[in-house]
Formats: C-alpha cells, sequence, structure tokens
C-alpha cells in the first residue's frame, strides 16, 4: 500500500491493484472526474512527487499535459508514496453510490430526438445528489451514463434528458420499447460536476445538446437571490429546434445566450459556445465556467477562455462520452 497526498492535506491509501480514483472513492474522498474510462480528462492532475504505473487509458491526455507531469487519477496506480496538487471536494466523498430498482414515472418528447424520463425510486431510498451528477441507468446488461437534470426534489424523482443516438443500445429502448412503470435500475450519484463557490463575480453556464442538463439542475439549485453574482446560459445546438427548453423559465435574473451552429436567425448567436462567451465581453479572471457537452467543445472551450483570462481552477466540466 502506497499513501497519497494531496494539496490540502487529505491523505489515502492506494494499492497497487487500485487505480488512485479507486482508492479515493473506497477512502470516501472526492476528486474531480467524470468518465472513469481516461477519455474526458477531467481526472487530470499534477503529480509533484512519487512515481506512479499506467494501467488504462490516457488518450485525453495532450503532449503538453503529460510533459508538465500531469496524469489521469483513473488510469495510474502508485509504485511509491505519491503527492498530487489537487485537492479533495468535500461533501461529495461522503455521497454513497448506489443501485437501485425505479419506475419509469413519466416519458415525454422535447422533440424528435430529445426525450425527457422521469424515473420513482422507492420509497426512503435515500438517493442523495448533487446538482449536476449522473448516474448509470440499467436495462438488463446494457448500461448508459445520463445527468440528472434536476435539483433534488421532495418528491425523489429523477428527470434524464435522453438524445436519440443512431444505432444506440439503450436509446433504441428508451424511445420504442419503454412504457410508464417499466421497471429499471440506477447507479448514483457518480461524477464531481457540481457548483463550487469560488467568490467570482460572474457564473457561466455553457452547453451544447443536452449538456443543458446539468446546467438545468444547477440552475433549479440556485435561488433567485443567488448573492450578486451574474449567471449567464450560453446554450448551442445546430438549428432552433435542438434548444428545446425553456431556460429562461428556469430561474429568473439571468442572461440567456441561445446559440446556432448551422442557422442564422435572429435573436441567436450564430457560432460555437466559446464565441459566444467572449462576446458577452466579460472579465473572465472574475468569472467561472461550468461546461458540459461534447468532447470536442470541452476541448475547444477549455483553451478558448483560458487563452481569454479564465483562471485554470475555474474551469469546469462533464464531457459527454460516446457508449459506442
Amino acid at each position: 500500500m502506497h499513501k497519497v497526498t494531496l494539496s490540502n492535506g487529505v491523505e489515502f491509501m492506494c494499492s497497487e491493484a487500485q487505480t488512485i480514483l479507486e482508492a479515493a472513492k473506497i477512502s470516501n474522498v472526492a476528486i474531480e472526474h467524470s468518465c472513469r474510462t481516461g477519455r474526458c480528462g477531467i481526472c487530470a492532475a499534477p503529480i509533484s512527487r512519487g512515481e506512479t504505473r499506467l494501467v488504462g487509458s490516457e488518450e485525453s491526455l495532450s503532449d503538453h499535459d503529460s510533459s508538465s507531469g500531469k496524469i489521469l487519477t483513473c488510469s495510474r496506480t502508485p509504485l511509491t508514496d505519491i503527492h498530487l496538487d489537487i485537492n479533495d471536494l468535500g461533501e461529495i466523498g461522503s455521497l454513497k453510490t448506489l443501485t437501485l430498482p425505479c419506475r419509469i414515472d413519466s416519458i415525454r418528447a422535447y422533440n424528435d430526438d430529445v426525450l425527457s424520463l422521469v424515473l420513482r425510486l422507492p420509497p426512503n431510498s435515500n438517493f442523495n445528489f448533487l446538482p449536476g451528477q449522473y448516474l448509470n441507468l440499467i436495462r438488463g446488461d446494457i448500461r448508459r451514463s445520463y445527468s440528472i437534470a434536476n435539483a433534488q426534489r421532495a418528491d425523489g424523482k429523477l428527470e434524464l434528458q435522453v438524445k436519440r443516438v443512431e444505432q444506440g443500445s439503450m436509446s433504441a429502448i428508451l424511445f420504442s420499447q419503454v412504457k410508464e412503470n417499466d421497471l429499471l435500475r440506477v447507479e448514483g450519484p457518480l461524477g464531481t460536476f457540481s457548483y463550487r463557490d469560488d467568490g467570482e463575480q460572474n457564473v457561466i453556464l455553457m452547453a451544447t445538446g443536452t449538456g443543458v442538463a446539468p446546467i438545468k439542475a444547477l440552475l433549479e439549485s440556485f435561488s433567485s437571490d443567488f448573492g450578486r453574482k451574474n449567471i449567464f446560459v450560453v446554450w448551442g445546438g445546430r438549428y432552433k429546434k435542438d434548444l428545446y427548453l425553456n431556460v429562461e423559465s428556469i430561474l429568473e435574473n439571468i442572461t440567456y445566450v441561445p446559440v446556432l451552429s448551422r442557422d442564422n436567425q435572429q435573436g441567436f448567436f450564430h457560432g460555437y459556445v466559446q464565441q459566444a462567451v467572449l462576446s458577452l465581453d466579460l472579465d473572465l479572471v472574475k468569472s467561472s465556467v461550468y461546461a458540459c457537452g461534447s468532447e470536442v467543445m470541452i476541448k475547444d472551450a477549455r483553451e478558448c477562455l483560458l487563452n481569454n483570462g479564465l483562471p485554470l481552477k475555474r474551469f469546469y466540466s462533464d464531457a459527454f462520452v460516446s457508449s459506442n
């Protein structure tokens, strides 16, 4: 067993048979992560002391990240005691991951390509989560990840927003086979995407496609008197029909910027979400960004916004990686 020490002094033990991320989870220590497969890059961490061994994929690490000493905690195991230049995430570590049966409470179409799926858990399930986290939906031997699209509700119900995926096994089931009251299972909560108060002036929530689901959950958790912070929602799709939610009805006093990449219509920013953020002419040094959507968008937005003054530690993301 080797000791893993974080910058804020938190420690946990990890064997050479575990990844660093697995060991942290077992010790109820939450560190940044999402996909757990090496593809999203969210668990990247600078290592300042010690040696590790690669046991999985690090495809999301750039050559610059690797040469500067970063590793993926989901893909590495320690060979010695190590020190990582990251902090733990506090209360997320105390949330228990549960596997529970659930019933489909309702199904409705947002549009031809996106469903709202509301799930009903057994009474007294104590399924606690932070807005922004995701779960695995399970039907037989098929398991797919979906963000929880609501904040914690008094009735305990969970909404998922499901995109139709060509040749997608779970997508085909949900769009054409299931009905209300059918039995499924969920595993969660998972991931570390959630709001952290960094004392910022501007909170920028940006998404593409169904990446708006965790953004909706965050908005529901913000009170209307959310300090003196300015909240911006920048949501992009290819065409107008892709922007299926009435974002401005979720929370008052936000600035909403709808973005279309392949259509040019009045009232919409034409281009990409990161360009739309820059068009707001905000002081990014005083901002935090929460980005959800495709791996490509996350990578491009991160590079663009950091180059324009956003502090590295204030770019939070949840990359949606394909299961196919």
